[in-house]
């Protein structure tokens, strides 16, 4: 394939989407892995504030413009591989659809609005202890799922990236 602007910027695009799929992949696997593991193990009221402080902190810039961002530029990747079907069609549009469903909307609607529940509670209130061991069940399948999306999309943007070169 000869080598256009519209093929560096492509080849840009889908690097801009591997590093935020890849660094989405590397967050969400630490938590499913041992940090959530390690909260659950301290007592109810000290994990539920633990887990509500993150849930706090990480809406911040830096994380934001990484998961919103990976999500707009591989929406892009979509309208661009649909307008111009290049080499690696199949496999940026594949990986670009399991990152916006499988990590983006997953964490849209099953992850936030769990998190949103328990920044609602108390950690003293005496619903708390129900509501954490149902939290972290939950939380944690949604957080399993978008661990493996994000390391399927990363791992299809390489490939993509590859085939475009």
């Amino acid at each position: 394939m000869e080598n256009t602007g519209m093929n560096n910027i492509t080849m840009y695009m889908i690097l801009i989407s591997l590093l935020g799929a890849g660094l989405m992949a590397g967050t969400f696997y630490a938590f499913s892995t041992f940090v959530i593991k390690a909260i659950a193990r301290t007592p109810t009221a000290e994990a539920i504030n633990t887990m509500q402080s993150i849930n706090i902190v990480v809406i911040n810039r830096w994380f934001l413009i990484v998961f919103i961002g990976t999500a707009l530029s591989s929406l892009l990747l979509i309208i661009n591989q649909l307008i111009y079907r290049q080499t690696a069609y199949y496999w940026i549009i594949s990986a670009s659809l399991l990152y916006i469903s499988g990590t983006f909307l997953v964490t849209v609607v099953g992850n936030v609005p769990l998190n949103d529940e328990l920044g609602n509670i108390s950690a003293n209130d005496g619903r708390a202890a129900k509501l954490w061991q149902r939290y972290i069940k939950q939380w944690s399948r949604w957080n399993h799922l978008r661990t493996l999306c994000s390391i399927i999309a990363t791992l299809l943007f390489a490939i993509g990236l590859m085939k475009t070169t």
